[in-house]
């Protein structure tokens, strides 16, 4: 039977163990609540959770934390709110597992655990400058919002902006609300697509959208950078028709988010090849690792 953490522990004694100089220890959660649990779709929650102990650490776009489930386990999950929003951190999770399935379920005031940001992040500084490309498929926008909400924010300092998303049908889409304040900007070009749709879409449907967006979106491959997130075997595919479009491999970035348990590489469970995914990744460049993409069981 799971042990109810908050049945047995004061919100005082957790503060007393939790905060402080003991965070000094990287392996050590620090207590946050959650403020706010937004249903996305099925399977899918928003929770944004806020630090008892005051303004959240800083993050980069791409980087996660390990949340912490009292009595259940820990889980990597990629930040998905705004980089210079300093109330909290926002989480978009999907229900997979136990300790994943138990942070989908927690309500406004719930307490977990959370250890970060650890990881690498997105290049968007190193986009400055440079035309944008960012190509998210499913869940895969969640890591890769951050960025958006960073270049959105500070539009004057990059070029022309592509964005494109994908997902299963419409039923699948994150962020609803986000949409039409993305379409109505005038300095973007957006485009999302699913796979399958009824009658009620108007949208773009199927995947080989994806490569005739790449081909006709108003960009410089030669002075582009690119950004994807999303299932290995899709991410391949775009990668691909950024090539084709003339984008290089060493301006193509990839979040490779794996199957991780300590964040500080330990463990092992994250290595990629040479990589350690929670070290060296969640971000990184195409042309390091696009060897190790073809290589089975790895």
């Amino acid at each position: 039977m799971q042990q109810d953490f908050r049945s047995s522990t004061s919100t005082a004694s957790i503060d007393e163990t939790m905060t402080g100089e003991a965070l000094a220890d990287p392996f050590l959660p620090e207590l946050y609540r959650v403020v706010r649990s937004t249903p996305e779709i099925p399977d899918v929650v928003t929770i944004d959770i806020a630090p008892l102990s005051g303004e959240r650490a800083p993050f980069s776009a791409g980087q996660f934390n390990m949340l912490y489930m009292f009595g259940v386990g820990e889980v990597a999950i990629s930040m998905s709110g705004d980089p210079a929003d300093m109330s909290g951190h926002v989480h978009t999770i999907r229900d997979v597992g136990m300790a994943s399935g138990a942070l989908t379920r927690l309500k406004e005031g719930d307490l977990l655990g959370v250890r970060g940001p650890f990881g690498t992040g997105w290049p968007v500084h190193e986009a400055e400058g440079l035309d944008v490309v960012m190509v998210s498929s499913g869940c895969g926008l969640a890591p890769l919002r951050p960025a958006i909400y960073h270049v959105l924010n500070n539009r004057e300092h990059y070029g022309r902006v592509s964005i494109l998303l994908g997902f299963h049908s419409p039923e699948d889409l994150l962020y609803r609300h986000e949409f039409e304040q993305w379409r109505q900007r005038l300095d973007i070009d957006l485009l999302v697509t699913v796979n399958h749709a009824d009658r009620s879409w108007r949208g773009n449907v199927g995947g080989v959208q994806v490569s005739a967006f790449i081909k006709r979106a108003n960009f410089d491959p030669k002075e582009t950078l690119a950004m994807v997130c999303g299932p290995e075997g899709k991410m391949r595919y775009m990668a691909s028709s950024l090539r084709d479009a003339g984008v290089p491999e060493e301006r193509i970035y990839f979040s490779m988010e794996r199957n991780m348990k300590c964040a500080m590489g330990t463990c092992g469970r994250c290595q990629f090849g040479p990589e350690f995914t929670c070290k060296d990744g969640p971000v990184l460049r195409f042309d390091r690792i696009s060897r190790i993409l073809a290589v089975r069981e790895i």
